[in-house]
């Protein structure tokens, strides 16, 4: 599950399974059971849980979180931000099934909860909280245990920025994929560990969906890498060259040679200013050096085909010789 969603991409995600034939408000029990869920793997019944809910489908989901738990033996008491009875849909029916303690928000009723619930916006927010909705969120950052439903309060689902204040969680459980604010600045700092849960969406309606980003990491490779073949030749898994900086500036290519080694390069040779030959000679045992001095000996080492992938800037700086190496590297069309 390396797929990041927006929000736009998410709620495509629920409309086209809602459309298949599952319930709306099954995909928000679901939900709701997964925020329980994670609550009851660190807290004993008996705790004081108090949920704060919003008018939205993240209000839902808490409102089925909140009645999932007083059954499961949780003193459970929700605090809702707004008008209750303009709820509507799968949120207002969710909130009719909870008939435990209900109050109106006010930042005083926190004060005794052993967990805090944030059920106040989704990952959709895209405006500055403000009143009362932003002292929630404050008073929600004074308890010691936060679990924030889909995405902390606060956080722009798609871009990570922080909408005027938002919630510092614990835990944040979200649904079928991660959201892009979960993976980026700031808006990852405030979500503490993230819990992905399966509530009924399946895999494929991602190739409806088409996401365009991913959580980089080395198992999203693995596929894209094929082991090396026994008759295989080193031309044809690559070859790459990491274009050095000066003599005080070349650990950072030598680190980019070696990665492009591990990632399977077939070879990898690091184009160098003459100054720094010895150096990068030196200390790259697996690896060739050819000394290259400024953007024409570049091109001009570019000629061969086969040399098909540049690494440039480790090192480099970022003044007009950088520039016209790039250029150069862009003119043989190996950048």
């Amino acid at each position: 599950m390396f797929e990041l969603l927006t929000t736009a991409e998410m709620a495509e995600a629920d409309r086209r399974t809602i459309a298949g034939g599952l319930a709306g408000i099954e995909l928000m029990e679901n939900a709701g059971r997964a925020v329980a869920d994670a609550i009851a793997a660190r807290h004993p019944p008996g705790q004081h849980v108090a949920i704060v809910a919003g008018p939205g489908n993240n209000g839902g989901d808490g409102f089925v979180a909140a009645r999932i738990l007083a059954e499961r033996g949780y003193r459970v008491r929700t605090l809702f931000v707004g008008d209750p009875n303009r709820l509507k849909g799968d949120a207002a029916v969710a909130a009719q099934g909870w008939r435990g303690p209900s109050a109106a928000a006010a930042p005083a009723g926190l004060t005794s909860a052993e967990v805090v619930v944030d059920a106040l916006f989704g990952a959709g927010l895209d405006r500055p909280v403000e009143g009362l909705a932003r002292a929630m969120i404050e008073a929600t950052n004074t308890a010691s245990c936060v679990y924030a439903v889909d995405l902390p309060s606060g956080i722009n689902g798609t871009t990570g920025a922080v909408m005027g204040v938002a919630v510092n969680a614990t835990e944040t459980v979200t649904f079928f994929r991660r959201k892009i604010g979960h993976a980026l600045l700031p808006g990852r700092l405030h979500c503490g560990k993230v819990r992905v849960a399966d509530i009924g969406i399946a895999a494929k309606v991602l190739d409806h969906v088409a996401p365009s980003v991913w959580i980089n990491t080395p198992e999203l490779w693995l596929k894209r890498f094929s082991p090396p073949r026994i008759d295989g030749h080193k031309y044809a898994r690559g070859h790459a060259v990491v274009v050095s900086g000066g003599l005080a500036s070349t650990g950072a290519a030598r680190l980019a040679a070696r990665a492009a080694l591990r990632a399977g390069a077939g070879l990898v040779t690091i184009a160098t200013p003459r100054e720094a030959l010895a150096v990068n000679a030196a200390a790259s045992l697996a690896v060739m050096v050819r000394p290259v001095d400024g953007a024409d000996e570049l091109a001009e080492f570019l000629n061969d085909r086969r040399r098909n992938v540049v690494v440039l800037g480790p090192g480099g700086g970022m003044g007009r010789p950088m520039r016209e190496l790039v250029l150069a590297a862009l003119a043989g069309e190996r950048a």
